[in-house]
This record gives structure tokens, C-alpha cells and sequence, in this order.
């Protein structure tokens, strides 16, 4: 009998003993992202596994800068924070972001990730973010509207003079047709289109790690004189002028535009909303040729202070980046962030992901932290230059204007 309770008694201590060291294994990440469908279903499917495991909080977009800027002040961040790439520098020179340098570098197939989304998540040198979500800018063409106008529906312009050449023809079909459409009035939205137009040409906007800006350049200007010779032409509908980005895809989805300018997003929204539109996708080309894109999308960060659960971020990270996370981030719009496995991650999906994914591979995205005051804010000096120079009257005044006020935006955050 005192055998039988003996034995008892060390086998419950033995599964107190297992209870207790499974507790302590699993840790929880809390996490901050933007809302979509395709970290969700990373999340789920990682939380599955039965390790580690990750709170997810979606937050809207518009509400996720101001929302963690607060908790970070006050000592209630997330531990890892989904962020949208360009405020990354802003966040890691307030203090707000752990120097993770070491910990990317560590990682195998660090140099196959997204090139664009590493470069605009360090500052100084230190690496504060790698890549989550991912978008590549792309050239969008209606095929219907290319077969009316007697162009070969299966080929996308590959320079500016094929572009203005496409956009007239489509554009002489008349009536309610346009042969090219931008979203005149944001800024943000034309940092992600218009800019590897500059970019495919040999030109930049800001130099020296960002602490000098390089706006009024030769090829600056040739872009933004494209842009006016097709709005002046009349190939691009009125409606542009004062476009903030609220109807820049429904008007190509309308039917009615030749040629515009998106995202990876776009493939999955007309796919979904518009599956009677027949459209392509091409790369963003230079003046004489040559290709760009904005590499854009969100950066994943660990906040400043809580580098306590590196074990346990890394095997969310290593889940991320693996073949089974990437093909699930495609499988949800999000094209994959490392190189290696892109090709395999997106071979089920709409073959036009492929061609956005190799763009947002060349990509290219400007750091600095303080871009939102100089490219996003719509009072910035960014899309006030933009507005007048497509269709003002002083072109070349508003970019020498624009390139004073944002080197003097980044000399006073420098001091």
C-alpha cells in the first residue's frame, strides 16, 4: 500500500514536473501589424505548430503610427511590431526599435532578403528591420483597349516613348477613353509609381545616406515633363489633377484607361472585382529603357527593450522566411521577401505575381526618418511640387522650391 501511494505521489510530481517545463517553453510574442489576410494566415498557421506562439493584434493602417509611438513612450509596445518600411528609420532613431544587426546578419539566407525593405529598416549603418510584407510598383495595361487601338495586346511599353506612344493610340479611340492615368494629387502613391521612373533613368533624390537631398536633377525633370507633355495632350482625364488616390485603381478598372501605374495589390483586386478585365503587368522603365520599383510593403521589428524573446523570434522568423511561410504570405498577396525561394513560394498563383515579385526584387525604397514629412504628408513639399509641376505653370521654379524645403527639412532633423 505505501509502495502503490509512493508511486502515486512521484508520478504526479513527474507531470507537475512536465506541466511546469512546458509552460515555461512556450512563450507568447505579442505582435502589431497592419490588417490583410496574409499574416493572419502566417500566424494561424504558425501558432499550429504548438511552440511558440504569437498574439496577433491587427491595427488599421492610418491609426498604427500614432497607436505605437504611444505605447512605445509609454512602456506598453509589442514585442515585435509589423511597420510599414518607410517609418522604420523614424522609429529606430527615436530609440523606440532594438538594434537587430547582428541577429539578421546571423541568419543563413539574410543576403536573399528583400534588399529594398533591409536598406530602408537601417540607419547609421544598424540594421533595425527585415522584411514582412512586400509590394512591388509595376506598369499596368488594358489588352481590349490595346487590340482596338491596333497594338499588340501581349506587349507592355518598355520606354517613355512607347509609353506616350500607346497611350495615343488608345486615347484617339475617343469618348469616355483615356490613354494614361496617375493619381495627380498624392504623393505618397507617386513616391511608389512615378519615382523608378526617375530611378530607371539614373536619377535618385537623395544621396549620402539620405542627409542630402538630390531632387532637381536632369532626370527629375525629364520625368516630370513626361508627365505634363501627356496631361497637356490630353491623354490623361481631367480627374487626375485632384486625384488623392481614392479612385487611382477603380479608374483603370473601369475599363476606360490605356495605361497606368499599381502594385502587386492591384492583381489580386481586379482578379477578384474586375475578372472581366484583361490587363498586363510590366516593369517601371526608365526614358531610354531599363526598369525600377518601389520596394514597398512592411519591415518587421523587435521593440527596444524586449530582445528578451530572441529565442522565440527566431523561430517565428525562420518560419516566416521558410518555404511553407512564403508560400503562404503569396497565397494571400503579399509577395515573397526572400530571393531563393520566390519562384517556388509563387508557382500556384496568377503568373503576373511573378513578374511584381522580380520588380519588387530590383526595387528600391528611400530611407530616411523623416519621410512622411518630405514625401507623405500632403502638405509636404513632395506633393505640393508634384501638383504643380504636372500641371502648374512653373515647373522647374517647384522643384528648385521643393529641393531647398526638403534639404532644410533633413538639415534641421540632423541638428
Amino acid at each position: 500500500m505505501k509502495r502503490a501511494l509512493k508511486t502515486a505521489v512521484l508520478a504526479a510530481m513527474a507531470i507537475a514536473l512536465i506541466s511546469s517545463t512546458a509552460t515555461q517553453a512556450q512563450t507568447t510574442l505579442t505582435m502589431w501589424s497592419r490588417q490583410g489576410d496574409a499574416l493572419p494566415a502566417l500566424v494561424e498557421a504558425f501558432n499550429a505548430r504548438r511552440g511558440t506562439q504569437v498574439d496577433l493584434q491587427l491595427v488599421p493602417g492610418d491609426q498604427m503610427v500614432q497607436k505605437y509611438a504611444t505605447a512605445a513612450a509609454g512602456g506598453s509596445a509589442p514585442d515585435i511590431i509589423g511597420l510599414d518600411l518607410i517609418y522604420t528609420p523614424a522609429f529606430a532613431a527615436a530609440g523606440q526599435l532594438d538594434d537587430i544587426t547582428s541577429f539578421a546578419q546571423s541568419l543563413p539566407y539574410f543576403d536573399q532578403l528583400s534588399k529594398a525593405h533591409v536598406e530602408a529598416g537601417s540607419l547609421d549603418g544598424k540594421i533595425f528591420g527585415l522584411p514582412l510584407l512586400a509590394e512591388g510598383s509595376v506598369l499596368i495595361w488594358n489588352k481590349d483597349l490595346f487590340r482596338q487601338a491596333g497594338l499588340d495586346p501581349e506587349k507592355g511599353p518598355t520606354n517613355w516613348a512607347e509609353i506616350e506612344a500607346a497611350a495615343a493610340a488608345v486615347d484617339a479611340l475617343g469618348g469616355a477613353i483615356n490613354g494614361f492615368y496617375f493619381a495627380g494629387a498624392c504623393g505618397g502613391c507617386n513616391a511608389f509609381t512615378f519615382l523608378p521612373l526617375v530611378w530607371a533613368s539614373g536619377g535618385d533624390i537623395f544621396a549620402d545616406g539620405g542627409a542630402k537631398v538630390t531632387l532637381d536633377t536632369p532626370q527629375m525633370h525629364d520625368a516630370i515633363n513626361f508627365y505634363r507633355d501627356l496631361a497637356k495632350k490630353g491623354y490623361v482625364p481631367e480627374s487626375a489633377e485632384t486625384d488623392s488616390g481614392s479612385t487611382w485603381l477603380s479608374s483603370f478598372a473601369s475599363g476606360n484607361i490605356g495605361i497606368s501605374q499599381s502594385g502587386a495589390f492591384a492583381i489580386g483586386v481586379l482578379n477578384k472585382d474586375y475578372p472581366e478585365l484583361d490587363y498586363g503587368i510590366t516593369f517601371l522603365p526608365g526614358k531610354d529603357g531599363g526598369r525600377s520599383s518601389f520596394g514597398g510593403g512592411d519591415n518587421f521589428a523587435i521593440s527596444a527593450g524586449h530582445g528578451d524573446k530572441l529565442e522565440a523570434t527566431t523561430e517565428f522568423v525562420n518560419f516566416l522566411y521558410s518555404l511553407e511561410g512564403q508560400t503562404i504570405m503569396a497565397s494571400h498577396g503579399s509577395l515573397p521577401t526572400r530571393a531563393d525561394v520566390a519562384a517556388e513560394a509563387l508557382k500556384d498563383q496568377d503568373p503576373r505575381y511573378a513578374i511584381a515579385a522580380e520588380a519588387m526584387s530590383i526595387g528600391r525604397t528611400p530611407s530616411t526618418p523623416v519621410y512622411n514629412d518630405l514625401i507623405n504628408s500632403p502638405t509636404g513639399p513632395w506633393a505640393q511640387m508634384l501638383t504643380e509641376a504636372f500641371f502648374g505653370d512653373d515647373p522647374d521654379g517647384a522643384i528648385a522650391y521643393a529641393q531647398e524645403t526638403m534639404q532644410g527639412i533633413v538639415d534641421d532633423f540632423g541638428r
